[in-house]
């Protein structure tokens, strides 16, 4: 006979996040393969178009960005720029500095996907938004059973601070 756990995870809500959130990402992987891109080839296009006023376009923000190796970004940075749809440029003050511009191409190209993504999100959203928010209600459930829980700083995957 099966038991019923009292507190911890909720199984089920975080099982139904991350079927939801793959569901968005298989649905992006193939807008992208129809597009003519690769899945990562697209994401490269949208965090370097996307990205926060503080940050700079260097490859390094941009390996940062898509969580991949500087020599992969590289290799995106390649493929793109032989399809005319990133270019690069050096910095007029320290030439050692690389920048990643897209062309007037990968921003076609960006924006017919990001409207394909987005009339996805209008419908995925809501779906996406109520399973994230019954996982994060079992974790307050689950807190208030044990009595307490986890500080940023005690999560398992949080980094240590360095002295």
């Amino acid at each position: 006979m099966d038991t019923i756990e009292e507190s911890g995870p909720d199984y089920r809500a975080l099982a139904a996040f991350r079927y939801e959130i793959r569901r968005f990402l298989r649905f992006s992987e193939n807008a992208a393969r129809a597009a003519g891109l690769e899945p990562q080839q697209h994401q490269l296009l949208l965090a370097l178009k996307g990205l926060p006023v503080d940050k700079r376009s260097t490859i390094s923000v941009l390996a940062e960005r898509l969580q991949i190796q500087h020599h992969s970004a590289v290799e995106l940075i390649d493929r793109l720029a032989k399809r005319g749809m990133v270019r690069r440029y050096r910095s007029r003050t320290d030439k050692r500095q690389v920048y990643v511009r897209l062309t007037q191409n990968g921003e076609e190209v960006l924006r017919q996907l990001s409207m394909h993504h987005l009339q996805e999100l209008k419908s995925a959203g809501p779906v996406l938004a109520r399973v994230l928010a019954a996982a994060i209600a079992s974790v307050g459930d689950a807190d208030a059973a044990e009595g307490g829980g986890n500080t940023p700083e005690q999560h398992p995957t949080a980094k240590k601070a360095k002295n």
